[in-house]
């Protein structure tokens, strides 16, 4: 994978966003098991392929196959839910909740599911994570601009942020605050490798990896019967190729936050993409990166986030009180790397 990912590295650093560069894990393996960009390739009985979407790299491999329509169609499926979900395309389910006055929009099921899910995760984090961050999000806009908010713009978003203004009846959803938006960017990925897995499962696959930008969703185990190997990266390593450790997943999802990723410094302040939502300001946490494993993608996408927000002394806790929760992996602030749950992990450093 390693000569791979510097082939891709070196063919898009400009003009594209490769979010690839920034994410906290990745599968260990050799460069047969990568996608080449744009086109299916075929190896070991396996068919794979790398898109863009959801402006980030997407791969999805199949083992034990070698029917490209099937392929074609998971691809399809990743666009289509991309449609429904994105709070920038015009006409998703999301941009029409969003500019809808308050009024209610009747929107997709999977949609719905989405979001009540956001909602969840508002509840169990008490409000840390809240998918109505939409306004503030895109003030911020890390990645693009890379710019710092006035105040009075960031407490103008602050006060559009709150999930519990979200109501959702029969097929529809409203937002009680016309002013709010809905943005599902921090568990949209996992909800989607989740979908794409069910729908390649229903197929007869008993072998696959989804890679949606980072966030990974396996079935069974890699073509050789072994589990699947993910190096969790060293927040603070100086290379993409260091890593605190690798774990081994069978038939489920891993996902990491971190925050050194989608991040600038200004004067001296690092500012990262994971927001406070009390203040506006990016969240000031012991926890510099969080690698979940999880029964779903969806859970384990949203508790990596919370793990940032809620910070070491609360993570554990919420961890437990999430159904689906197999693991995770924490990156302290003072390098220190802690184990939670049921996984297997070996660390290279301490």
């Amino acid at each position: 994978m390693e000569c791979e990912l510097k082939r891709l590295i070196k063919s898009f650093r400009k003009g594209i966003i490769l979010l690839l560069v920034t994410a906290t894990i990745m599968l260990v393996g050799g460069c047969d098991t990568m996608a080449t960009h744009g086109r299916a390739s075929q190896s070991r009985n396996q068919i794979n392929e790398t898109r863009l979407f959801l402006t980030t790299y997407c791969t999805i491999t199949i083992h034990g196959s070698d029917d490209n329509n099937l392929l074609e169609q998971a691809f399809e499926l990743l666009e289509e839910l991309e449609t429904l979900l994105s709070m920038t395309i015009p006409g998703s389910d999301i941009y029409r909740i969003n500019n809808a006055s308050g009024e209610p929009v009747s929107v997709d099921a999977r949609t719905i599911e989405v979001i009540r899910a956001g909602i969840e995760f508002g509840v169990i984090s008490d409000g840390m994570f809240d998918i109505t961050i939409g306004h503030l999000s895109r003030l911020w806009d890390f990645g693009n601009e890379n710019r710092i908010p006035q105040q009075d713009e960031i407490t103008e978003a602050v006060s559009t942020v709150d999930y519990r203004e979200i109501i959702i009846y029969g097929d529809t959803v409203q937002l009680l605050n016309p002013d709010a938006w809905i943005d599902l960017g921090a568990i949209a990925k996992g909800f989607i490798a989740d979908e794409i897995a069910g729908f390649l499962t229903a197929n007869g696959i008993t072998s696959a990896f989804i890679d949606i930008g980072g966030d990974i969703t396996t079935i069974g185990n890699r073509y050789d019967g072994r589990a699947w190997r993910i190096a969790v990266r060293d927040p603070f390593g100086v290379s993409y190729d260091d890593w605190v450790g690798v774990m081994e997943i069978t038939n489920s999802s891993v996902a990491g936050s971190g925050t050194y990723a989608r991040d600038f410094e200004y004067d001296g302040v690092h500012y990262h993409h994971i927001l406070d939502t009390s203040t506006g300001m990016p969240v000031i946490s012991d926890v510099v990166s969080a690698t979940v494993v999880a029964e779903n993608g969806l859970t384990a996408e949203g508790l990596s986030t919370i793990a940032i927000l809620a910070g070491n002394d609360s993570a554990g806790s919420i961890f437990e009180s999430v159904s689906g929760f197999i693991g995770a992996v924490l990156v302290l602030d003072g390098g220190e790397v802690l184990v939670f749950g049921d996984i297997s992990f070996s660390g290279v450093r301490n």
